[in-house]
């Protein structure tokens, strides 16, 4: 299990929290009320057996021959039924040895058993209570008071089986505890659907982001709550932010290209003028001012393709770019007669990054190739697993394996007849890097030279 995940996930936070408040506030609650229930129970209870007990007082008389009678017996139902749970007795206290004579007279529900309570001296008219075992071994609730008629004292006691407290009870808390449970789960739920529909702004985030990284959208578009629109709002100034500073960028990179360019064609138009031809000098400054040029050409090229990358949301379609590379190589080449295939572009293929930078790549690779095919140049571009992968084949005379990494270096060249700078390889390979990508070199099924180009896709 991923513990990092789960104590770094914000649902998995607020879910825990809230089921943790749920559980404690519900057994918090059960108990509560499970104890203001029992001791609801527990007082009727008394209050029902003292009931009894009063009218057991009210009716009690000492006849002629001063025994004690119940001139009206309490009119329970229960009190006539054979070990009901429901019993009452009358013992005589003597006045010699206060102990008493057991069961003067007592319910019939006690049929021949007689209650046995402990030996205590409560005032005239006080009420205590006991817990005793009562008839079969069942626990008694007992309630007794002594009473003094004339001289003779009296011992009335009412008792109860305590099971008819206890099982309203326990049946009371078996059904507060599913209704708690029922309540938890229905809280629980509601927790549930609280957290993911308080969270769906922020999916809703994440699809949007989605779509400026994939190139759909320059800005996150959408409506969103209140609390995370100035979130949305800055990021959206950040993007703009950025997008003016590759403008900039790519402005200043001109500027700086034709401000260097003026200069360095006034040295190459003296250097290569006709009464300087022959001078070393006009020939070392010509040379330098050409690869002046092309050093300028190529860091410029690296500069705005660095500033670029930096920026989200560039998609560049990869079909349009190849078709019209194609046709300007065929112009170019017009006079070697070579034969263009673009054997697969699929239309739905999209670079994830700059137009002008795709070209850059390609049009050096397929210009590569131009320059040393015998006939036949195939391009082919292909997605695989979320990259995209674009190769250029020639039919030329390729390059040995031990020189493939030796010409991807700047200014190097592998035949000094073909005309060229021996950056291209270079400046493809740098761009591509840039990009998460890669250029790499291999025999070509044409029998010349197979460059790969792979790049991030965008879906």
């Amino acid at each position: 299990m991923n513990f990092a995940f789960l104590r770094n996930s914000l649902r998995i936070r607020l879910l825990a929290g809230t089921l943790v408040w749920i559980v404690i506030s519900i057994l918090v609650a059960g108990w509560g009320l499970g104890q203001l229930f029992h001791q609801h129970v527990e007082a009727q209870f008394d209050v029902e057996l003292k009931n009894h007990l009063d009218q057991l007082t009210a009716q009690l008389i000492l006849d002629e021959q001063n025994l004690a009678q119940v001139r009206l017996l309490p009119s329970d139902p229960r009190l006539n039924k054979p070990l009901s749970g429901l019993y009452w007795q009358i013992d005589r206290i003597s006045a010699a040895d206060e102990q008493p004579d057991k069961a003067v007279l007592r319910s019939r529900s006690l049929w021949d058993e007689t209650l046995t309570v402990p030996a205590d001296t409560p005032a005239d008219g006080e009420i205590h209570q006991h817990r005793i075992e009562g008839p079969q071994g069942v626990a008694l609730r007992v309630v007794e008071r002594t009473v003094t008629i004339d001289t003779h004292s009296l011992r009335l006691m009412v008792a109860a089986n305590e099971s008819l407290m206890t099982e309203p009870i326990e049946d009371f808390k078996g059904h507060l505890w599913m209704a708690l449970g029922i309540l938890g789960m229905g809280l629980t739920l509601a927790a549930l659907m609280q957290v993911f529909v308080g969270l769906a702004p922020l999916r809703n985030m994440q699809n949007a982001l989605g779509r400026v990284r994939h190139g759909d959208a320059r800005n996150m578009e959408g409506t969103f709550p209140n609390e995370i629109m100035p979130l949305v709002n800055e990021f959206n100034t950040v993007l703009a932010q950025n997008a003016e500073v590759v403008e900039r960028a790519r402005t200043q990179a001109g500027n700086l290209a034709h401000a260097l360019k003026t200069p360095l064609s006034v040295l190459a138009n003296a250097a290569n003028a006709p009464e300087k031809r022959d001078d070393d000098l006009a020939r070392l400054v010509a040379s330098q001012v050409d690869t002046v040029r092309k050093q300028v050409d190529y860091h410029l090229s690296r500069a705005q393709a660095a500033a670029s990358v930096q920026v989200p949301g560039m998609r560049t379609a990869v079909e349009p770019v190849i078709r019209g590379l194609v046709r300007v190589m065929q112009r170019v080449y017009a006079d070697r007669n070579l034969e263009f295939a673009v054997v697969s572009a699929d239309v739905t293929l999209v670079f994830r990054g700059e137009e002008q930078d795709l070209q850059e790549m390609l049009g050096n690779l397929i210009d590569n190739a131009s320059k040393w095919a015998n006939s036949r140049i195939e391009i082919q571009a292909r997605a695989e697993q979320e990259r995209l992968t674009i190769s250029v084949d020639d039919d030329g005379k390729g390059i040995v394996p031990d020189k493939r990494d030796t010409v991807l270096q700047r200014g190097v060249r592998v035949d000094q007849q073909v005309s060229g700078s021996g950056l291209g390889l270079a400046i493809v390979d740098d761009l591509a890097r840039m990009y998460g990508g890669q250029l790499t070199l291999a025999d070509s099924p044409l029998g010349g030279l197979r460059a790969s180009l792979s790049l991030p896709g965008a879906d």
